[in-house]
């Protein structure tokens, strides 16, 4: 994928996992940027060889969810 398609996948994608991290945390929307910005999650979305971009923001923020209880991040099977 070019970089800048990749580049705009993240820009229209990580807003929607913000956003539910803010449903499902009590965070403000500057908390949830930097608790997503800071996790393993992130930083796999980050590297296009991953194809994380192509996960709907649900999956994401489950991954997401998921490392915060655990310290684990499972990729799911269709990554």
């Amino acid at each position: 994928m070019e970089k800048k398609k990749f580049e705009a996948m993240l820009v229209l994608l990580v807003p929607q996992v913000i956003h539910l991290i803010v449903k499902n945390y009590p965070y403000d929307e500057i908390t949830a940027a930097k608790e997503f910005y800071n996790s393993k999650v992130y930083s796999f979305l980050e590297q296009e060889d991953t194809k994380l971009w192509h996960l709907s923001a649900l999956t994401l923020f489950n991954m997401f969810d998921e490392e915060k209880q655990t310290g684990i991040v499972t990729f799911p099977e269709e990554a």
